[in-house]
């Protein structure tokens, strides 16, 4: 049972870890298993280095698409602004520490952000155009085939 810690910060973590019993088999030279204590700890860790806000610079968008035209057939009130398309650029910030819950065979993530869009004006400034709140709810399965560790993972919403 893991603990990871914040760089530099050796407190008190908001998290209690609870004890856990791995099945006793002796059919395998290896065993791996982790507890939610250290996913929450590790999750902990990442949101408080920052590691969970993301910009997706206008190069990216560009490379998806992504303008303020896509938005404006959306959102009118982004048409009214933004008569001629500009690229855009997007800040995705966690804003609370996400979740992570272990089940028999799987794992969810839970995490709750806001996304900022701004518009990437001719001189390189930018110009916010709205915010919204984010929660999104991740599933994954780990499973084990031909001798490879395989994942598949599922939006739940």
């Amino acid at each position: 049972q893991g603990i990871v810690y914040p760089s530099g910060n050796y407190s008190a973590l908001p998290f209690v870890a609870a004890p856990f019993t791995i099945p006793d088999q002796s059919d395998s030279m290896l065993y791996l298993a982790f507890s939610e204590y250290f996913f929450q700890t590790s999750s902990f860790a990442y949101y408080t280095a920052g590691a969970f806000n993301i910009t997706i610079a206008e190069e990216t968008c560009s490379y998806f698409n992504i303008s303020t035209e896509i938005f404006g057939s959306v959102i009118p009130e982004v048409a009214q602004y933004s008569v001629t398309p500009y690229p855009v650029m997007l800040k995705l910030t966690a804003i609370e520490t996400p979740i992570v819950s272990l089940q028999q065979d799987s794992f969810t993530l839970e995490i709750q952000g806001s996304m900022e869009v701004f518009a990437v004006l001719p001189d390189s400034s930018t110009q916010s155009l709205f915010t919204m709140s984010i929660t999104a709810n991740t599933s994954i399965t780990v499973n084990t085939f031909d001798q490879k560790l395989m994942g598949s993972l599922c939006l739940n919403r």
